[in-house]
């Protein structure tokens, strides 16, 4: 019998979310089967629920069919125009598409690689078992007097200033990181580090983990690989930052709400 489920189907092409505009409100589509006028993957994900209903990830291909109601979007862009729980939902959807589209084989002897549970795959040889993996990268809020450390790095899709960041390398503690990466980054030497709060980061399997530290010593001395320009911000005279999507601006708006709070 027909699964007559009603559904929540997180589609993408790409890195393009479909929506679904009603009366200039978008939102995720909502049907039994995946939505009419457009070409659907062959095989779906389930990932996770949202108020009893099931949702689901796959694939699709913009098709000449396609209704004038549904429009393929960036995620990021999503972020302004879908509810917190949709666009939370649709991160985790486009990390199990991306997982799931890059374990078609094994890596250890290269055969095909079947679902045998939900979030998870087996080689149908060697029966090596594959998970969606996360890539954990540190932020870190440097703070010297009253000021904090802003950097424009080099892959910045934009001219907004943030915070110094850096991936974990095998082997060292969250803590460590931190201060390596400031270091190899600005040349200062740090103290004081402490934990944030973290953030999923679909872009495209990641996890932001924030710190706040003080500045300890050093003069600023960029690696100019990475960076273009940074320095000490003092609130008046912050440049422009990052979109409140971010954990980044989720640190930055809090010390300047302290900072104010500390000066009323």
């Amino acid at each position: 019998m027909k699964d007559q489920t009603l559904k929540y189907w997180f589609l993408f092409s790409g890195d393009q979310l479909l929506l679904e505009n009603k009366e200039n409100t978008y939102t995720i589509p909502c049907c039994v089967s995946a939505p009419a006028g457009i070409s659907a993957g062959p095989s779906f994900l389930c990932c996770g629920m949202w108020d009893g209903i099931p949702c689901m990830t796959g694939t699709f291909s913009v098709t000449e069919e396609m209704p004038p109601s549904y429009e393929a979007m960036g995620l990021r862009a999503g972020f302004d125009l879908l509810p917190t729980r949709q666009h939370r939902l649709a991160g985790r959807a486009y990390q199990l598409c991306h997982w799931d589209r890059h374990s078609q084989y094994c890596p250890q002897c290269g055969k095909a690689t079947q679902i045998v549970e939900e979030h998870m795959k087996r080689c149908t040889a060697c029966a090596y078992e594959i998970y969606p993996a996360i890539t954990p990268a540190v932020l870190v809020l440097v703070e010297k007097e009253d000021g904090i450390l802003l950097v424009h790095a080099h892959n910045f899709k934009g001219t907004f200033y943030s915070l110094v960041a850096g991936f974990l390398e095998v082997g060292e503690s969250l803590e460590e990181c931190v201060a390596r990466e400031v270091k190899e980054e600005t040349g200062l030497s740090i103290h004081d580090i402490r934990y944030f709060g973290s953030q999923s980061w679909p872009y495209p399997s990641g996890v932001m983990i924030g710190f706040t530290a003080k500045y300890t010593c050093g003069d600023i001395t960029l690696q100019t690989e990475e960076l273009s320009s940074g320095r000490f911000y003092t609130i008046d005279e912050l440049p422009e930052l990052p979109g409140k999507i971010s954990l980044a601006r989720q640190m930055i708006d809090h010390w300047i709400e302290t900072r104010q709070t500390e000066h009323r």
